[in-house]
Parts: C-alpha cells; structure tokens; sequence
C-alpha cells in the first residue's frame, strides 16, 4: 500500500518535484515532465520516453547521459497530455529533432501524436517509436495491438545509446524499432497495487494464486492460476518468450528479470536461477543481463521476463555506458556542455480580451453552469467510476475525468469573466481539460469540447439545428481521434445514441430540452446496455471476458455528463432562440 502522501491528487506531481531536487545535478524540472541538466555542446537527438507515473524508476529516472534526454509525466498510471508531451520536447530539442517512445496505450498514442503534429508544424524533426512487446496482451498475428510493458527499458536503453553516438532522427527511430521487434516480455503478478488515498488495491487474488499476463497499470492478469515455484514460474516464463523467438535471431540476447514494486531482489535471484540455465541450455549467450526494479507498477507484487535478441548493431548500443538517477553501467560520465539551471523565463502575457456577441456571452453563462453541475456529479462518482474501470482496466477512470473537470470548469470561468462566448469558453474548458486529465479520455473529452466550442461561435445563442450541429461536431472529433464504433465497448456506445436521438428530434422540431432529455435517456441506456459487450478499443481489451458483465466507464461517465448538461445547454438554447424570434412550447422550462 501507499502509505506517504498529503493530498493523493497531488502525489504524482509531488514526486517529480521531490526526485528533481535530489538529482538537480543530473535533471531539471519543466512543465510536463523532467530533461537533463545539461544540454549538449552540438545538436543531438533528444530521446523522450513517457508515460504516466508509477513506474520509477521508468519514466523520469532514465533522464541521463547514454539513455533519455527528457521524460514526459503523466498522472498516475495516465498518459500524459499533448501539452505536457509538447513542453518537455521544446525543452529537450537542441536542434537535431526529437522522438518520442512509450508504450502502446491509446492515451499516449493520442497525446504524443497530438504533440507531435504542432511540433512539426513549428519546424521540429519529430518522430514517434511505440513498444509492443508484452506477449500476453495480443497474438503474434496482432503484434501492433500490444502493449508495452518492461521492454520499454530495452528499446530506451538501445534508442538513447544510439543518439549519444550521433546517430541522426532516421536512425535512431530505425534502432528503436528494430529493437522493439526483437523483444518479447510476459509477466505475472501475485497481489495488486493500491493507489495513494486508495482503501484497497486495484485487484486481489486468492492466497496462493497468480495472474499471469499483467500489465504495468495494475491490470490484472489473463487469467489465475495456482502459484508455481520459482522452477516452474521460470520454465513458464522462458517457455512462452522463446515460443515466439523471431524469425532469424541470433544466439545473443539481453535479458531483465524485472520487479514490479513489492517484490524483493532476493526473490528474483532466485527465479532468476530457473530462467538463466533455461536461457543457456537453449544455446543463447546472456548479454549484460539485468535483474532488479526497472519498470514497475507503484507497490504491485509481481514480475516480469525480458528478452531482446541481439545482432552486431544492436549489442553494442545494448552494453554501452550509461549515467542517470536510477541506472548506471560503465563509465558515461556527465558530458560537457551548457549548464541549464533554469527553465527559460516565460513572457506573461496580458489577459487576453474577447469579442462576442451579447446573446453568446449570455449563452456562455449556461456552458460554465453545465460544467459545474457536471462537476459535482462526477465528483459523487469517483469512485464508482473508477471501480468501474478497475474491472478490467487500471482504475483511474474516475479520477480522470475529476481532474479534466476541475480543470475545465476553472478555466471556463475565467475565460467567461474575461467576456469570452460560449464558443470561446467550451473551447478553452476543453483545453485545460485534455491538459490536466492527460489519458484516453482527458483527450477525447478536451479535443470534444473543442470542436463543440467552435462549432457553436461566439456570435449568437444557438437554436436547436445549431445545438444539434455543434453536438454532432463533438462526436465526430472523438471519433476521428479514437478510431471507436458502436460496439467496441467505449464511451461512443453512448455518445452515438445521443448524437442520432437530439438530431433526430430537432429535425422534427421538437423543443431542444424535450429532445435533449429523450437523447440523455438514451445514452444511459446504452451506456448501460455495454455490460453486456466485450471491449475491442483500449486497455480493457486484453481482458474482454472479465469486463462482461460491467458497463464501461466511459460510456457511464459520457451519458452522465450529457444528463446534466441539459438543463443548462437546452433550456438556455430555448430562452436564447426564443429571444431571437423563435417561439417557445407551452410548459418549457426556462
């Protein structure tokens, strides 16, 4: 259990915080994550691994000489946002590009490719290396669909050799990829981790059980099976990794016996005499073998095998020196270079002043009381969302979608007592939403309220088409970022419903608020009738028999929010359309 914490909420941002001022002569402190101290003399290559938090010492505590320059860092166990992803990379380019490398989780996907598309549209080389290499999570016909768990060092590890040799953006993308096809890692875990503030863990096994096939979110296994001993765990985990040895591999691999959190190094010495003779007898040479905590998962007793196969390209990256807080081999040193004490001083700006019309300023009034009330609903639902998503996924759910609706309601205000329309304030909620919640669904819902802001303007009140176009807009942007259909077991199981109902209905010329009321019945009730789905989209899809039977999340969290935003976005749309000329129906609420 997590014992160390003040307000659970802050922990993640606490830590970082806390490991930069102990290694402020290897790292600095940025928005959004951590880079080294000190900049290079000539233009390099800035390797930026990410992730959310509760890995340590992956992410940020990789940030050194020979391995990454910076570390993007999300909430716990939560992608981090574009925002943060764009931050560290501006702080971290000396002018040879930057790449990206994560695991592959839809947030990060998302985040980092959003990221991605303004630096380069700003002029920076930037590329993205996803990691694959968790066997349990997809068959070798989907590798792509993996996700990526303790191989994440490997692939760091040879990616960042390679840019402190002066390998070129091209190059070291190739390596990273290259090493990323020849790694394989399967894990188990034999008790769940607990988040801070949490009463009890994400999952429990029964005593003397073990899942085998974890994530490094605090996922629970493929499935439970009696615990082995030590020589059966290792025959077990050898077994399946060289099941998949790739085609035309050689006989020198990298091996890492990993730690998940609570498991201690001396029982890893152990297991790792069942895996090493297993590895040798089948005739491969252990290169620089690493046992230890490189990729854990908060306090979850678990643990997981690496093998990366070796050629004469990827070796010598593999065993090259290294320097940072929580890994070290060989000799690197610190490289000379620039000092970089501080963060370069930001300009602040003036508030920014609004143009709108008065019925949209009016309008805007409706939008933050909407956000508000979605507020406090989603706050009594924290923890029946995220018990929810712990199901079958890594519990954060709830605490997710608190953070972006904190944030967006704080920002929503602002922007409206700066005399912002409502286009303008949905716009900039959705913008602190993605930037704060961070994950799948911090940026669906930021990226969501941005194209509804903007299809709504900041002219006019909107009438019922107007409403129904902008509602329209905020799907087809969540559904051109998360690639989800009806079916798959996501929150556009909802969403679609309401979308096809208040359309429908304002067609027909029924009045917004009876339209919107239909549309919100309906997405309830799709939301709940995914209970009875298995997921094909996002972290819960490794475990699709284990989330039938509980509706998803972020179907349940969707048709929430569109219940109580109602009252507010269609009962003000009428008093607005009716202002302009449109007549009420008798027995609508103002």
């Amino acid at each position: 259990m997590t014992r160390i914490f003040n307000n659970p909420s802050d922990f993640a941002e606490e830590a970082l915080a806390g490991f930069c001022d102990v290694y402020a002569n290897l790292v600095r402190q940025v928005p959004g994550g951590a880079v080294r101290r000190h900049r290079p003399v000539q233009p390099k290559v800035a390797v930026l691994a990410g992730g959310g938090s509760g890995h340590y010492p992956a992410f940020a505590g990789l940030i050194g000489t020979g391995l990454a320059d910076g570390a993007v860092v999300g909430n716990i166990f939560t992608s981090p946002s574009a925002q943060q992803a764009y931050s560290v990379a501006k702080a971290a380019d000396s002018g040879a590009g930057v790449v990206f490398t994560y695991g592959n989780y839809a947030g990060d996907v998302m985040n980092f490719g959003l990221a991605s598309e303004r630096l380069a549209a700003e002029g920076i080389q930037v590329e993205n290396v996803l990691v694959t290499d968790d066997v349990a999570s997809a068959p070798p016909s989907e590798s792509g669909k993996r996700r990526g768990i303790a191989g994440d060092f490997t692939v760091f590890k040879i990616m960042g050799a390679a840019a402190e040799a002066g390998a070129d953006l091209a190059d070291v993308v190739r390596l990273g990829r290259k090493a990323n096809d020849l790694t394989r890692t399967i894990g188990s875990a034999f008790h769940g981790c607990t988040f801070p503030g949490a009463d009890a863990p994400l999952f429990t096994l029964k005593d003397r059980q073990m899942g085998l096939g974890l994530g490094i979110h605090g996922e629970p296994g493929l499935f439970d099976t009696e615990l082995p001993s030590a020589k059966e765990l290792g025959q077990e985990f050898v077994a399946r990794l060289l099941a998949e040895t790739p085609h035309g591999a050689g006989d020198r691999i990298a091996v890492i016996l990993n730690g998940l959190g609570s498991t201690k190094h001396e029982e890893l010495f152990v297991l790792w005499l069942s895996v090493a003779p297993l590895l040798r007898a089948a005739g491969y040479t252990l290169v620089m073998p690493e046992v230890g905590e490189l990729v854990t998962s908060l306090d979850m007793a678990g643990v997981s095998l690496t093998v990366t196969w070796l050629d004469d390209e990827l070796e010598p990256l593999w065993t090259a020196p290294a320097e940072t807080p929580a890994y070290r081999r060989g000799n690197a040193g610190i490289p000379g270079g620039e000092a970089d004490e501080t963060a370069p001083a930001e300009a602040t700006a003036a508030p920014e002043a609004f143009a709108a019309g008065d019925a949209s300023r009016e309008y805007a009034q409706h939008c933050v009381a909407a956000l508000a009330a979605a507020r406090e609903a989603l706050h009594d639902a924290e923890k029946s969302l995220g018990d929810l998503d712990a199901i079958a996924g890594d519990g954060d759910h709830g605490r997710g979608m608190v953070r972006g609706i904190d944030a967006a309601c704080a920002a929503a205000a602002g922007a409206l007592s700066r005399g912002a329309g409502a286009g303008t304030v949905l716009a900039t909620a959705g913008d602190a939403w993605a930037d704060n919640a961070g994950g799948t669904s911090g940026v669906l819902w930021g990226a969501g309220l941005r194209a509804f802001g903007e299809c709504l303007g900041n002219d006019q009140s909107p009438d019922a088409a107007e409403l129904a176009a902008a509602v329209a807009a905020f799907a087809a942007r969540i559904a051109g970022l998360g690639k989800a259909d009806v079916g798959d077991k996501t929150m556009v199981d909802a969403l679609v419903p309401f979308v096809e109902t208040f359309s429908r209905l304002a067609g027909e010329g029924t009045g917004a608020d009876a339209g919107w009321s239909e549309a919100a019945r309906e997405a309830t009730a799709a939301a709940e009738a995914t209970a009875a789905l298995r997921p094909l989209k996002g972290r819960a899809r490794p475990l699709a028999e284990k989330s039938v039977g509980t509706p998803d999340p972020g179907a349940t969290s969707l048709a929430m929010v569109f219940t109580v935003f109602g009252p507010h976005l269609a009962a003000a749309n009428i008093a607005g359309a009716n202002i302009a000329g449109v007549r009420q129906p008798a027995g609508a609420r103002s």
